[in-house]
């Protein structure tokens, strides 16, 4: 459990600096020019999820169990994660009506996949593991909400097309994971 708590510190702590640290991260940008930045971020970003994969690998091998998670559970998380995928999707197509309304689609689907994880495993493992993207989730999507307002950012109305595109992509990415990358990577087939 120690690694993937210390997988989970450094990943999600160097994702959370424009949570917390917004104006330190600005100087560090502006001290070291964006392409090393962004390479320093990439290095501790990648550590921690080498972290946080191998730990939450090992703590798979001895589960604590917290609770008994009843079969249904898994569907409502099988339909939770297709929002969260459309989400996911909606975030890096341009022009659709979800990014134009909720303008981070990207934290609110990482909330809806950490919720959909949490609601259908039991282990101490997968709480911390989920919780803590959950928890992460919602202070980014508040933040980043709140530098919205400050700036008067605002997000251009979708169009049909990118509506379509954002929701296409984002059934075709669910049904590609659910059905055939999520076994191979993770070690559970979410449909058997």
């Amino acid at each position: 459990m120690t690694v993937l708590i210390l997988g989970l510190v450094i990943f999600l702590g160097i994702h959370s600096l424009r949570i917390f640290a917004d104006g330190w991260r600005a100087r560090q940008v502006a001290r070291l020019g964006e392409k090393k930045w962004k390479g320093v971020y990439s290095l501790v970003s990648l550590a921690g999820f080498a972290l946080l994969v191998w730990g939450f690998g090992q703590a798979r091998q001895h589960p604590v169990v917290l609770w008994a998670s009843p079969t249904w559970t898994r569907h409502i998380a099988a339909a939770l994660m297709l929002v969260a995928f459309v989400l996911l999707a909606a975030y890096r197509v341009p022009n659709n009506s979800i990014k134009a309304r909720l303008g981070h689609p990207m934290f609110l689907g990482v909330k809806t996949w950490a919720f959909a994880h949490l609601l259908a495993n039991n282990t101490l493992a997968d709480a911390v593991l989920f919780g803590s993207f959950l928890v992460w989730a919602a202070l980014g999507f508040r933040a980043a909400r709140s530098r919205d307002r400050a700036s008067g950012t605002t997000y251009p109305p979708g169009t049909p097309r990118g509506n379509v595109t954002s929701v296409v992509v984002g059934v075709v990415a669910w049904a590609v994971f659910a059905f055939w990358l999520h076994g191979w990577l993770i070690g559970v087939r979410p449909f058997g």
